[in-house]
């Protein structure tokens, strides 16, 4: 039974969606949502989240809608590139996004037209799956605080754990047995209030992400009961390729 009632319309996508989806998380995963009533209940705002498994869009969406809101992400284009699985996600109004790439203002000015109308977009700051060898929240990209600074909308961070266990990073079959428990914890709306009238320079956009990493990251540190390390992981300083699998070789 939803925590907060559902609000939007669903449309057709997510008639379609919720009925699958839904029942099969319920079957192989238990669930601790934490302080999910602090994501507004109306009103164009970024939720923000870890990212450490492929499963995540599912499991989020699976927290929002429990708490009244439907997602709208902002994905990598490939996913796109289907005739059938890109037409039903634009249908569902998610946002494709080509990473490393200038194209990538198109899918911010999507992110931030969605904000101003009301709908609640979902960010993984890391913009991939963290590359840290222990899973903690590595740097972030710039996404998430430039559409808030932009817009001015909330941004609610959200530390999970437990994705990693039901979908391990890079494979393919997921661990159905023994259940999994997906952890997750909303905090309070980073304070970004002193940013939005200075200067939209690279020192403002990257004071605004680091307040969101952190936020994040103390979240996820609750969760596992660890200190995070005391200097995020960052792939552009340690080689590691920043999109795809990392343990693979990259073609010519």
């Amino acid at each position: 039974m939803p925590v907060r009632k559902l609000q939007q319309k669903r449309g057709w996508t997510f008639n379609v969606a919720v009925p699958i989806v839904k029942p099969t998380l319920l079957a192989v995963t238990d669930r601790e949502w934490v302080d999910g009533e602090k994501i507004p209940a109306t009103g164009g705002c970024i939720v923000a989240f870890n990212h450490i498994s492929h499963v995540d869009p599912l499991l989020s969406a699976h927290f929002l809608y429990d708490h009244g809101r439907l997602p709208r992400y902002l994905a990598k284009s490939g996913l796109f590139k289907n005739r059938f699985l890109g037409g039903f996600l634009r249908s569902a109004g998610q946002i494709p996004v080509e990473r490393l790439s200038r194209n990538a203002v198109g899918a911010f000015d999507a992110a931030v037209e969605a904000v101003r109308a009301g709908e609640c977009v979902v960010v993984y700051p890391e913009g991939t799956l963290t590359r840290d060898p222990a899973l903690w929240p590595m740097t972030g990209k710039s996404g998430a605080a430039r559409i808030a600074l932009e817009t001015g909308c909330p941004v609610i961070p959200v530390g999970q754990w437990g994705a990693q266990e039901l979908l391990p990073p890079y494979t393919a079959k997921p661990r159905l047995f023994p259940r999994t428990t997906i952890r997750m914890r909303a905090g309070d709306p980073v304070d970004l209030s002193d940013l939005l009238t200075a200067p939209r320079n690279t020192a403002t956009i990257n004071a605004a992400t680091d307040r969101i990493m952190d936020a994040i990251t103390g979240l996820v540190a609750g969760l596992r009961g660890e200190e995070p390390p005391a200097e995020r992981y960052d792939p552009r300083t340690s080689g590691v390729r920043q999109t795809g699998n990392p343990h693979k070789k990259e073609r010519p």
